[in-house]
């Protein structure tokens, strides 16, 4: 990443500190491996504060669009990214393992130079999903084979023909 963003986590939440900007794909060189494509950007909102037990936290907002490969298909498939999360700062390893243990919380350790856009760039990829496909409506595989179904039903015989060619 030819940029950098760093922050210290505890100034920027006392600070009620906000950011917020766009970052081109092609500078997200870990997420790009991920990608059909590189084109375009995601905008992003960091703001640090307090949360309803007073503990330090730095808001994320991430959106944006990104381009994947179908896996039924390995066609290209638009992803839309509508990410909100919240990232609870422990203090230290102690406060770290704690909140690790509660299922319900994201929390990584406070640091005096968090680097704000390799933050950002791995909450998209945790976001991403493990196995994306299109909706069966929109898959080239689902069409093609609807097509293949439909010829077949008016034709029994037409798997029959074809499985003697191949044999």
């Amino acid at each position: 990443m030819s940029d950098q963003l760093v922050i210290d986590t505890l100034h920027f939440v006392r600070n009620s500190g906000l950011l917020q900007g766009s970052i081109p794909l092609v500078n997200l060189e870990r997420l790009c491996s991920y990608l059909v494509s590189t084109s375009g950007e995601l905008t992003y909102l960091v703001a640090g504060q307090f949360d309803e037990y007073n503990r330090p936290i730095l808001k994320l907002s991430i959106n944006g669009s990104v381009d994947l490969n179908c896996q039924r298909c390995l066609e290209k498939m638009g992803y839309s990214l509508n990410l909100e999360t919240e990232l609870l700062l422990a203090r230290n390893e102690d406060e770290l393992s704690r909140y690790d243990e509660d299922i319900f919380v994201d929390a990584i350790q406070a640091s005096n130079e968090l680097d704000v856009l390799t933050l950002i760039e791995d909450e998209i990829i945790l976001s991403l999903p493990i196995s994306p496909r299109h909706q069966d409506v929109k898959c080239h595989l689902s069409i093609v084979t609807e097509a293949h179904m439909a010829a077949t039903r008016e034709h029994p015989f037409t798997v029959l023909a074809s499985l003697k060619r191949t044999h």
